[in-house]
Formats: structure tokens, C-alpha cells, sequence
């Protein structure tokens, strides 16, 4: 639990933006800036959306991604795997860097391109930097969600924790993770009051779990989503062409927003707009709301139901030297 202060308020910030699609340098550098505007407004936290670092594997369904062994497939997928993050590598050190310098926690989405499992497939993962600029958590998506799997590998349950920022107690899941109760539950029982939902784009998504989650868990949340429109495709993407032509105007429109928690709006979904959108939330609303339902708390019955929780970093390999 965080320690207490006087203060029980804090600005937090919706960092709606596209990226510069499977770009990771000019992509994180389009992050940066909005750190910095999300700072300059005065936040405490900035948030951006799922694998918004280098892009969304929108390609899937516009190229026939399920085709088994498909050269086409093969070429795409090497260049999704070549630029996406490697922590190791110190890909995400300048964010951090910023991250210290302006005091302002962030939550990004990243395809993450993991040492510990042999450096050669993806994760869709949730990082979270602290105002220290430290990388507090790497959480790997426990399940990626129909054709992303084609693209993606599954995570594990390492990243299921929570952190103290302000007086509030932060917790963060990956687009369709939120629909999974006992992820939820599993943030709930860390005294989680402050959760970041990130999601890829779309108010089909973002509009009716941002306010169930805030009102099932009494807490705020962020519901926070990247854009991606056919103009955002880079025309030296690997079969650029057949991209294109099955792409609709609006991949992903955004709806970003943000709950209280009563589940009434602070922000409402903010559908097709860039921008940095920022609020100010109060850690005695949470206390207020947690009056008559408190899911991990008085609410309770852990001697008739209880979660267990796995949070060993998976690995196929076990070293003993």
C-alpha cells in the first residue's frame, strides 16, 4: 500500500496516438514527445496503448495471415520481429531516461522481443516505468486474442503485480486480459485502486468494460487505446500493396477514457483524435466507493472461494552451474 499523503489527488494522463507503424525508433520518439506534453499538463502518469511500440500486427487479417508457411507471412513477420523492443538491448532507455528527468510514471504496450525465451518470438507486454525512470515491470500477455496469436506468444503470470504511485495502488492489463476475471482479481487482492486497461483502438472495446471494471473493482480506470489509420502505413512495409488494399479508412479509432469509480465518466471515449487528454483523480473517491463493496475486502468470503496465483517467469531452459 502506498504511503499515505496529504494530498489524495493526482493528474494522470491518456496518451492517444498512432504510431509511425513497425518503425520503433521514430515510433518512440512520437512517445516521448507525448510524455512530454503529458508532463508539461502536469501528470503524474502517462499512459499509451497496447503494442503501440512498434505498431499492432494489423497485417493479420488484410494479408491472409493464417496461411501456413507462407513466404509473404514469413517476410512480414521478420520485419515485425526486427523492429520490435529488446529491454536487454536498452531499446526503451531513453524513455526511461525522459521518464526520470520529468518525474512522470508511464504505462506503454510493446511487442516485445524477449532474451529469456531466445530473443526470436513476440509478446504483446505491458511496461510500466516508474518516476524513477526504473522499469518496474515487464507483464506479458497471458493470452494473446485470436488471430494475434498467429503473431504473438503467450505470457506468463510474472507480471501480475501491482505499484504504489501517489497514494494510489496501480495495476495494468493488456485489451482482452480485462475480460478475464481472475486477472482482474488477481490486481484486486494487491490493493489494486488505479487500473490502466490498454488496448489497441476502438470504442467496441473501450466503452462499456472501462466503466464495469471502475464499478466491479471501486477503483479508477484508465482506459487507454492507440489510432491506426490506412495513412499510417509506411510505404516501405514488406507487401505494402496488399495491405492497403484491404485496409479500411480506420483501423483502430481509439476511444480512449477514463472512470471513476462509480463508473460514472471523467473522460468519455475520445473516438478519432490524437491527443494527450488528461484528468484529475482522487484517492478519496476510491475510499467513498469502497463504503458498501470492496471485491478482495470486506466483500469477501476467501474461506469459501480463493485465487492462486503462478508468477514464476516461464523459461524452457533451467541453468545450474
Amino acid at each position: 500500500m502506498p504511503e499515505i499523503s496529504a494530498d489524495s489527488k493526482m493528474k494522470v494522463a491518456l496518451a492517444q496516438i498512432a504510431p509511425v507503424w513497425l518503425n520503433r525508433e521514430a515510433t518512440l520518439v512520437k512517445i516521448m514527445k507525448a510524455v512530454q506534453e503529458a508532463a508539461d499538463k502536469g501528470a503524474s502518469l502517462v499512459t499509451f496503448g497496447e503494442c503501440l511500440l512498434p505498431g499492432y500486427p494489423f497485417w493479420l487479417e488484410l494479408t491472409n495471415g493464417a496461411q501456413f508457411n507462407s513466404t509473404k507471412q514469413k517476410e512480414i513477420h521478420a520485419h515485425y520481429v526486427s523492429q520490435a523492443v529488446n529491454i536487454e538491448l536498452g531499446h526503451l532507455a531513453p524513455l526511461c531516461k525522459l521518464a526520470k528527468q520529468l518525474n512522470i510514471a508511464v504505462v506503454v504496450g510493446i511487442a516485445e522481443r524477449a532474451t529469456d525465451r531466445g530473443g526470436h518470438s513476440l509478446y504483446a507486454s505491458l511496461v510500466y516505468i516508474n518516476q524513477e525512470g526504473v522499469i518496474d515491470n515487464v507483464h506479458r500477455k497471458l493470452m494473446p486474442t485470436y488471430e494475434e496469436r498467429l503473431t504473438w506468444s503467450q505470457g506468463d503470470g510474472h507480471g501480475l503485480r501491482t505499484f504504489p504511485i501517489g497514494n494510489f495502488t496501480l495495476g495494468a492489463l493488456n485489451c482482452w486480459e480485462n475480460w478475464m476475471p481472475l486477472a482482474r482479481a488477481a490486481l484486486y487482492a494487491q490493493g489494486e485502486d488505479l487500473h490502466v486497461a490498454i488496448w489497441p483502438g476502438g470504442e467496441h472495446n473501450t466503452h462499456d468494460i472501462t466503466r464495469f471494471v471502475a464499478k466491479e473493482g471501486r477503483s479508477y480506470v484508465l482506459s487507454v487505446s492507440g489510432l491506426m489509420r490506412a495513412t499510417d502505413f509506411p510505404k516501405n512495409t514488406p507487401h505494402y500493396d496488399e495491405i492497403i488494399a484491404n485496409a479500411p479508412d480506420i483501423l483502430a479509432s481509439g476511444a480512449s477514457c477514463i472512470a471513476a469509480p462509480d463508473g460514472t465518466w471523467l473522460i468519455e471515449p475520445q473516438i478519432g483524435v490524437e491527443g494527450v487528454f488528461v484528468a484529475e483523480i482522487d484517492h478519496q473517491i476510491v475510499l467513498q466507493e469502497r463504503h458498501n463493496f470492496d471485491p478482495v475486502g470486506h466483500y469477501s468470503r476467501p474461506d469459501v472461494t480463493q485465487l492462486h496465483i503462478n508468477r514464476e517467469r516461464q523459461s524452457t531452459l533451467v541453468i545450474k552451474d
